[in-house]
Parts: structure tokens; C-alpha cells; sequence
């Protein structure tokens, strides 16, 4: 595992670099121009607050090709009843910060730092990154962040208030989207987004793809 330096913004070759479980390196920081070429690169940061800053590109890659979308009946039904309406990047903030305060079964705390999530908000105000919002009776509800990278779409962490929420405002997103995002980077399995169509792949497809976007952004 290497170690970075604050004072250069660089990483090791994840084509050819091959971590324990996808971890590339430790160390550096979480500054805007870092976070973003790291995800260029294909590697994302996944860490403790207060622990040391671990940076991943695991393999197999957990990712989802929008045509592959699978949207249960019972889910059909609840989005044909319009109890939801849907934003996009009209309050990254709010996202984020829900994201950051929702306990999930198994963590103690969030992964998501005051730093980290102040250069996600940074690099929406750069037009890198964009959120998806979901309402219910003008109430936030649900939703989602990541980063666009060409057309591969970096999904980050979400979050729902009610049931099916999150659920809803990804298959929009992604229904409303088909036609400009190659793939959705999902990172690492979960079997809420295993069960609407996402899949592991070699990491190497993964980034072939996302190079390819790189070159024609």
C-alpha cells in the first residue's frame, strides 16, 4: 500500500497497482483537486473521521448500466402514484448533510467528515458534482450525490426519510438519464441497488469505460 504526500497530488496506477480488497494508498488529503483526480483515475476515499484518509479501487468494480435498470412491479406502482416529486442539484447541501447524520445498520457513525463532505459541496459549486433531491408534500425525503465524470456517474451515498425514497429518486434518475450516462459507479455491494439491476464487473471494464469518458468529456 502506498503512502501519499500532501504535498503532490498523485496515485498509484490502479490498472496495474493491485491493494489488499481494492485499497490503493493512505495519507494525503481530501482537497477538491485530489478528490477530483482520483475519481478520474477510478479510485474514491473511504475512511473513518479522525482515522488515517484510505483511498480504494476495488476489483471486481460494483457498477450499473442504465439499460439493465430492473424496477419491481410493486415499485412501478408506488412511482405511478406521483407520491413523489424530483429535483436535481437543487439543494447539494441538504443532501449531503443527510447523507452524513443517516445511521446505518452496521456503522457506528459516518465515513462521510466535515472536510470531505465541504469539498463535495466545493466541487458542486464547480459544476462537478450534482444531486438528486426527493419530496414528499415539499418535504425532503430522500435522495442522493455523486460526481459526473463525462458520461459515467460516480453515486456516492443516499439517504431516505421514508420508505422507498432513495429507491424512487434513483430510478428516475436513472430513466431520465439513459441517454447521456454510459454507467453509474456504484463502488461497493449493497443489495438494495444489487436488486434494481447493478452488478460487479472486472475493474479493468470499469476502467476502460471511465477512461474513454475522460477522453471525450
Amino acid at each position: 500500500m502506498v503512502r501519499l504526500d500532501e504535498n503532490e497530488i498523485s496515485f498509484p496506477d490502479p490498472e496495474i497497482y493491485d491493494g489488499p480488497d481494492g485499497l490503493m494508498a493512505f495519507g494525503g488529503d481530501v482537497s477538491v483537486e485530489r478528490i477530483w483526480f482520483a475519481y478520474q483515475l477510478g479510485i474514491f476515499p473511504w475512511f473513518n473521521p479522525g482515522e488515517e484518509i484510505l483511498w480504494w479501487s476495488p476489483d471486481p468494480r460494483f457498477v450499473l448500466f442504465p439499460d439493465e435498470l430492473k424496477v419491481s412491479k410493486s415499485m412501478r406502482k408506488i412511482l405511478n402514484r406521483n407520491i413523489f416529486t424530483f429535483t436535481e442539484n437543487q439543494n447539494f447541501r441538504e443532501i449531503i448533510k443527510n447523507c452524513q447524520q443517516t445511521i446505518r445498520k452496521g456503522q457506528n457513525g459516518t465515513w462521510l467528515s466535515d472536510e470531505l463532505m465541504e469539498s463535495f459541496i466545493k466541487l458542486h459549486e464547480y459544476g462537478l458534482a450534482k444531486s438528486i433531491e426527493v419530496w414528499q408534500n415539499g418535504e425532503l425525503v430522500g435522495g442522493f450525490y455523486g460526481l459526473q465524470i463525462g458520461h459515467v456517474f460516480c453515486g456516492e451515498s443516499m439517504f431516505s426519510k421514508v420508505s422507498n425514497a432513495s429507491k424512487a429518486g434513483f430510478i428516475h434518475f436513472v430513466e431520465n438519464h439513459k441517454n447521456d450516462i454510459e454507467l453509474i459507479d456504484c463502488q461497493s455491494h449493497t443489495e438494495h441497488l444489487e436488486s434494481l439491476g447493478a452488478k460487479m464487473i472486472p475493474k479493468r471494464e470499469f476502467l476502460k469505460i471511465l477512461h474513454k469518458n475522460n477522453e471525450r468529456r
